[in-house]
């Protein structure tokens, strides 16, 4: 069941970028250098979908990105890009499942699991931006994340007849922290130059949907 709603996710963004990017009207806005809404920052809140195998459960949760651009020009000079720096806040909570590893050394019935779990994500990445077409943006993101969670209770049968003591995988308990890297690609449906839809997938995040206000 997990592998498949994972699957379907992917499907169903990579289907919404094609048929959004198909209805995309066909202009030269990306030979045209600097023609696009120059702004100070960008505030993007949206909601997410998560997953990772680790934590063997989908997420769901909130977040928000400030971005300031570092260049309106970008990287390429004879193209419409710009660049600039994204640092982002994410809340999203895993379901976890009941039994996902069977252990035979106790038995059949012995399995570990996780109860709810809590992920907090700061991502800081480099938001590099293309201008495609008049309402239309994509963008590309590498960059670090710091996460932190807050794990539910293991789940598994303990403190029974040939059974290990309860909390004898304890250190699952509790709170950990870590880094790892981030990379997104996405992209905005422009309202005006100053709002837009906008959609990204990658990791540490499937899918997440927001609104982008230019000020």
């Amino acid at each position: 069941m997990r592998k498949t709603t994972r699957r379907l996710a992917a499907v169903l963004a990579l289907g919404s970028t094609f048929a959004l990017a198909g209805t995309a009207r066909a202009d030269d806005t990306i030979k045209r250098p600097g023609d696009h809404p120059h702004y100070s920052v960008e505030l993007e809140p949206h909601v997410l979908l998560g997953w990772a195998a680790q934590w063997v459960g989908t997420g769901f949760g909130l977040g928000a990105r400030v971005s300031i651009p570092i260049t309106h020009d970008g990287f390429i000079k004879t193209i419409n890009n710009s660049v600039a720096i994204s640092f982002g806040l994410d809340w999203v909570h895993y379901s976890g499942v009941n039994c996902y590893y069977y252990d035979p050394r106790y038995g059949p019935n012995y399995c570990y699991g996780y109860g709810s779990t809590d992920f907090i994500q700061l991502p800081v990445v480099m938001q590099w931006n293309f201008y495609v077409a008049q309402k239309w943006s994509v963008f590309g993101e590498p960059g670090l994340y710091i996460w932190h969670g807050f794990f539910g209770a293991p789940n598994y049968p303990c403190n029974g007849p040939g059974l290990p003591p309860c909390n004898y995988y304890g250190y699952y308990n509790g709170n950990d922290t870590g880094v790892g890297p981030v990379f997104y690609a996405g992209g905005r449906f422009h309202f005006s130059d100053t709002a837009s839809l906008t959609m990204r997938i990658g990791y540490p995040d499937l899918l997440t949907f927001g609104v982008s206000f230019f000020l």
